[in-house]
């Protein structure tokens, strides 16, 4: 070998391709190429004087780990790569030893390193597992709210403020059910816009309703509880969470008003799930006797009521209802989160817990992970006390209001005949089109071959067209939240070409 080259030698023998695609390869005997291994690890020899040892080793590593030095593969002599790098040998001898340690590397008396056969190369890939819409052109799928609303400035102002305030022992293992500053203004916005009782002492910080719903389920399954109520159609992933606790779901028929009563007498079960401000997807608002019923079956059972308010806030045409759980605190557990308001990837919602159960829901909290974010929750906390959330839910619902009433103006230009049902809220939308647009599967095909994701009613129902409308009127759940009224417009345009 030479010392300290300045460039490639391609006069040296069997150097001309050894690392033409960055991989170096080894000599007839198993020797990694000189130049080879010089190029592998000259970024680490440019590193500072007092990180060039450390730089050198993760360098090692990082080249058996990827298959670059494979196994079996012989180093050069500590001697040789040292005065091929232009560093000390003791720097590579010192390298050679901490790999050989930690088994990346092998060696013998008198027989040379090599690399070890310990390390299994594997090239790391990060996958993105995030939900995605299968439509290409147009994307109705309900459930995601405009992100480009989100505060940026404002969240940024809040964030600079926060760490610049927070004391650091606030940085240490939180109160597992939030800090008391988030409570404290959580409790005062829940009982001034959705009129909840809301003690900041009853309140667990979550990182969204589905935390909220499985830490109950826990708790209830501790308890003895083996199945739950859920509405049908409703949410599907009601199930999959209750059945990550070892809790069975039952679901339970809705009528005009909400939940039916019969049914849900005759089921058993002592715990159900509802979304009664507006009920998931079917889009309705429980009366008031229907409200007053449930909470009547719930203190005749000993049971309770999970109320999740998923979009409580967003009311068009009225001020919002209030909460059911204002009725009677004891017999409702109550749950929200930011995710409609702000973005769902802050992972950030409330659980508000009957007294009665408030002890183990904290309990299961800490044990599952010791509590949420204190920066998350101090910015949050400051968010809400500055008055920026409620600015948020004001842009919100001007934006999804015009989006509400740009869906049914073009439902209306190109499916005459056609309705929308349910209360004006919310950010989805129940569409009836006429029978002459089905039967139902032949036109979502249509749709679907034409680049626009919608779904069906029916794809909310435990039971296949339990409904009976199958192949009669088409009925689809239309999200409008996440578009533009231009793209709303364009969208239900391209659907009714697409029929």
């Amino acid at each position: 070998m030479t010392s300290a080259p300045t460039g490639r030698d391609d006069s040296r023998p069997g150097s001309a391709d050894s690392t033409a695609d960055g991989i170096p390869d080894s000599a007839p005997d198993g020797t990694a190429d000189g130049t080879a291994a010089w190029e592998l690890l000259l970024p680490a020899v440019s590193a500072p004087a007092r990180a060039r040892g450390r730089a050198l080793q993760e360098a090692l590593r990082g080249a058996v780990r990827s298959g670059r030095l494979t196994p079996g593969t012989r180093l050069p002599s500590s001697r040789d790569l040292a005065a091929d790098l232009g560093v000390s040998r003791g720097l590579v001898t010192e390298a050679y030893e901490q790999l050989t340690a930690e088994g990346y590397l092998r060696s013998g008396q008198g027989a040379g390193t090599w690399v070890g056969d310990a390390v299994r190369a594997a090239r790391p890939r990060a996958r993105d597992l995030a939900p995605r819409s299968p439509g290409d052109r147009a994307d109705f799928v309900p459930g995601t709210p405009d992100l480009s609303l989100f505060p940026r400035a404002a969240w940024a102002a809040a964030q600079r403020g926060v760490l610049a305030e927070l004391p650091h022992e606030s940085l240490g293992y939180p109160d597992p059910r939030g800090l008391p500053r988030l409570r404290t203004a959580l409790a005062e916005l829940l009982t001034r816009r959705r009129g909840v009782v809301a003690d900041p002492e009853r309140i667990v910080v979550v990182s969204g309703v589905a935390q909220a719903t499985a830490l109950l389920a826990t708790v209830l399954r501790a308890r003895g509880m083996r199945t739950a109520g859920v509405e049908d159609p409703g949410s599907p992933q009601h199930d999959a969470l209750y059945a990550s606790a070892g809790v069975g779901t039952v679901p339970l028929p809705l009528d005009d008003e909400g939940l039916a009563v019969g049914p849900l007498r005759a089921s058993g079960v002592r715990t159900v799930v509802t979304t009664p401000a507006h009920q998931f997807p079917t889009g309705i608002a429980y009366s008031a006797r229907r409200r007053a019923e449930l909470l009547d079956w719930a203190r005749s059972v000993d049971g309770l009521v999970l109320e999740d308010d998923y979009d409580g806030d967003f009311r068009y045409d009225r001020a919002p209802v209030g909460a059911l759980q204002g009725l009677d605190p004891e017999r409702v557990a109550y749950t929200g989160s930011v995710s409609k308001s702000l973005a769902p990837g802050l992972r950030l919602g409330w659980l508000l817990v009957p007294e009665w159960l408030a002890d183990d829901v904290v309990e299961r909290k800490r044990t599952t992970d010791l509590g949420h974010p204190t920066l998350d929750q101090a910015l949050f906390a400051r968010f809400v006390e500055r008055g920026d959330y409620d600015r948020q839910l004001r842009v919100c619902q001007r934006a999804y209001r015009e989006r509400r009433d740009a869906l049914v103006g073009a439902l209306e230009e190109h499916f005459p005949g056609s309705r929308v049902s349910g209360i004006a809220a919310g950010l989805h939308a129940i569409a009836t089109l006429p029978e002459r647009y089905g039967p139902e599967e032949r036109f979502l095909a249509r749709v679907a071959d034409a680049g626009v994701a919608v779904h069906a009613l029916a794809a909310y129902g435990h039971e296949a067209d339990g409904d009976g409308t199958a192949g009669k009127e088409v009925r689809l759940v239309l999200g409008y939240a996440h578009l533009t009224p231009g793209r709303i417009r364009a969208g239900v345009a391209l659907m009714a070409r697409g029929e």
